[in-house]
């Protein structure tokens, strides 16, 4: 697995300007042996040599890193005899070609990647025993001692950045044997590394039980070569809680070491430990070593907010240890450029990716919230984007496994929270807002129209005083609640009015505001799907309204993020075309469903995700979003049934009908896809998970 292959940073070497424009002025960068000479007699110096320049010449300090959760060539690997030599071979290669970098890691986390790879047989080469783990942790830390030897001959005051996954293991009291020698296992790469493998240390008795020799531990005490900054790397799944009552946990978390049956899950998973947290750790690493201390991975997979909240925790907690005399030097966001397959652990190559400080779901690297958070960082020291001020889900109870949670209402009408304010109440889209703000731990006002007339100015200059929100959400004029041509036209008039002053207030305030339109812009003659620069070009009087209205939202308020989606369906209403399909299908009742007419099917979470995220981001102007294709109204009715399990032969039956009875009607078609990003699943995706959701899954057998 190659992350540089999967997020195409090969072919990319502005990405480095775009690290620069951050205000980064250190980088871990990998010149990875065996990518650069896999053969060490015909090395292939041209990537390195391009962008180590081009760091340079920037300004940013690299720390290089020479392998990485890898055994370098295919010719050797962890547990080789000669892995360790033909490291430090190559390391002493790359000190001569660069001279000028001061900085190495030349082994990342060799106790992780020794018990992945030795003990758990994820990674190659796929052993499982602890004798194969201590032999790759020994081999690696060697190499490491090895490699700094050899780039100090050519550059004497060279620094080791040695990196680790530190983590803490809690459990019951019947485990607490278990977690006693994990918590000492946890130190050993550093502790090698340092000489303080001696006949005392508390596993000297099973490193040598586990095939080591008096001679190769002996080697790290005659040959001591401590890190000049310690590297921790940590993530909420690093604190690990033991546990033998296995009737509070699903069976697929159920393990054991031989002795007794356990779970293993992470501590903030369980209501019975407090974990220690990065300040705990960081606090820890510092007394045991008196070490400079860098944390040099602070990522988490997860929403934006979630992601902001966690780096900004890591920061808070590294401020902390530096306030009590620690010599801590950075907090590291990693990674830049988001990750591939790190949720199977690199086990399943399905292209799972979690975006990171840029996402690059857009045709060049987006910056997100993320990158935002840094640069305030790095240019003030602080953070001040509102949604930091609420706790990340591993602080909020619905993380717990084995207790009911309860429902944290993240709604805001508390003095001292920015929340965000939604308006009008009782739609579908509305309601999808207030359970993801819920879910996602973000304060927020759903008000009804009688509390919130837009179309009443000195209400909604009275609302924002008293509420101060940091972002609208303007659902009045949206696909599900917009006014159509039978209501009474001063009505519609008094939203669009509204929607004009709500974008003014909006802008003079500096509040972010999200709004939404949809494919209705369209007349359906392009022949493709439409794209956010196409022209307008609305085929009746409700398209025409919704054009005016983006146009003048724009033009009240520049900044302002208007969604365009497709057809909408979702697990929280009944009337969209998707479960009124599904729903005629359960009582064997035909339901009319045109096969002239294609669309883009949104699903209404995955509309509701990706706009909060855009919004969050700072993003603005028109997107689309949809869950990609396109296809008649006739097509989503049989894909969506085949999704929720009903009778193929039904299903065909009924699709076959809809098609014969468009035969000959001219195709028109409001697809839309976007050319700034792809941010939603696959419609099949959704599809599946909607079925789900609504239990709509039977067995065929009872469809009949």
């Amino acid at each position: 697995m190659d992350q540089f292959a999967c997020n195409g940073h090969y072919q990319r070497l502005e990405d480095l300007d775009l690290i620069a424009e951050i205000g980064l002025r250190t980088l871990r960068y990998p010149v990875l042996w065996e990518r650069t000479a896999p053969d060490l007699d015909h090395p292939d110096w041209q990537f390195a040599d391009e962008r180590l320049a081009h760091l340079r010449q920037s300004g940013i300090n690299p720390i290089v890193g020479l392998v990485h959760h890898g055994s370098g060539p295919r010719h050797t690997h962890l547990a080789s005899t000669g892995f360790a030599e033909g490291l430090a071979r190559y390391a002493r290669m790359v000190a001569e070609r660069y001279p000028w970098v001061q900085a190495y890691t030349p082994v990342n986390e060799p106790l992780t990647t020794a018990r992945f790879s030795g003990l758990y047989g994820l990674w190659y080469p796929h052993h499982q025993s602890d004798g194969a783990c201590v032999r790759m942790l020994l081999n690696q830390c060697k190499a490491t001692v090895l490699a700094m030897a050899e780039i100090r001959k050519v550059r004497p005051d060279a620094q080791l950045v040695q990196t680790e996954d530190l983590g803490q293991c809690h459990s019951t009291q019947l485990l607490a044997y278990q977690a006693t020698f994990e918590n000492h296992r946890r130190w050993l790469t550093f502790d090698l590394l340092c000489g303080k493998v001696d006949a005392t240390h508390p596993l000297y008795k099973y490193l040598r039980e586990q095939g080591a020799s008096k001679e190769e531990l002996n080697y790290f005490l005659e040959h001591p070569c401590p890190p000049d900054l310690i590297g921790i790397n940590h993530y909420l799944t690093s604190e690990r809680f033991l546990d033998e009552r296995l009737h509070r946990y699903p069976a697929h978390l159920h393990g054991g070491n031989g002795r007794h049956q356990y779970v293993d899950v992470e501590a903030v998973r369980v209501p019975d430990v407090e974990p220690i947290g990065p300040y705990g750790l960081l606090k820890q690493t510092w007394e045991r070593y008196g070490l400079p201390i860098a944390v040099t991975e602070a990522h988490l997979g997860c929403t934006k907010e979630e992601q902001m909240r966690w780096f900004h925790q890591v920061w808070q907690a590294a401020n902390r240890i530096k306030a009590i005399g620690a010599d801590i030097r950075a907090v590291t966001a990693w990674s830049l450029f988001g990750s591939y397959d790190w949720n199977s652990l690199l086990t399943v190559a399905c292209g799972h990716y979690e975006p990171g400080v840029f996402d690059l779901r857009s045709e060049k690297p987006r910056a997100t919230a993320l990158a935002h958070l840094l640069k305030e960082i790095i240019n003030t020291g602080t953070a001040t984007h509102p949604v930091l001020n609420e706790p990340g889900w591993w602080q909020r109870p619905e993380r717990w496994i084995y207790t009911k949670p309860r429902r944290r209402q993240a709604s805001a009408k508390a003095n001292n929270i920015q929340p965000i304010l939604i308006t009008d109440h009782n739609g579908p889209l509305e309601q999808a807002l207030a359970r993801i703000c819920i879910s996602r731990g973000l304060p927020y006002l759903l008000l009804t129209r009688e509390e919130f007339d837009i179309s009443n100015p000195q209400q909604v200059d009275r609302v924002m005083d008293q509420y101060a929100p940091w972002a609208v959400i303007n659902t009045s004029n949206c696909l599900y609640t917009v006014l159509s041509e039978s209501e009474p036209s001063h009505r519609n008039q008094d939203q669009q009015s509204g929607a004009l002053y709500l974008a003014e207030v909006s802008h003079e305030r500096q509040i972010r505001l999200l709004t939404f339109s949809s494919d209705l812009v369209f007349d359906g003659t392009k022949g493709e799907p439409y794209v956010e620069s196409d022209p307008v070009s609305p085929a009746d009087a409700f398209g025409n309204q919704l054009v005016l209205l983006e146009q003048e939202v724009l033009r009240s308020c520049p900044d302002a993020l208007i969604v365009r989606s497709g057809a909408v369906f979702g697990p929280w209403d009944e009337i969209n075309f998707v479960t009124r399909f599904l729903n005629s299908m359960q009582i064997g009742q035909p339901f009319p469903a045109a096969a002239h007419t294609l669309a883009s099917p949104t699903y209404l979470p995955d509309l509701v995700q990706a706009s909060m995220e855009l919004l969050i981001d700072g993003e603005k102007g028109i997107w689309h979003l949809s869950n990609g294709g396109q296809m008649s109204w006739a097509e989503l009715g049989r894909t969506a049934a085949l999704q929720a399990g009903f009778d193929p032969m039904v299903v065909e039956d009924w699709f076959a009908a809809q098609v014969k009875e468009a035969a000959g009607q001219p195709l028109t078609s409001t697809a839309l896809t976007s050319e700034k990003a792809s941010l939603m699943p696959a419609l099949s995706d959704a599809l599946l998970r909607y079925a789900q959701q609504c239990e709509y899954l039977l067995p065929i057998a009872e469809v009949g």
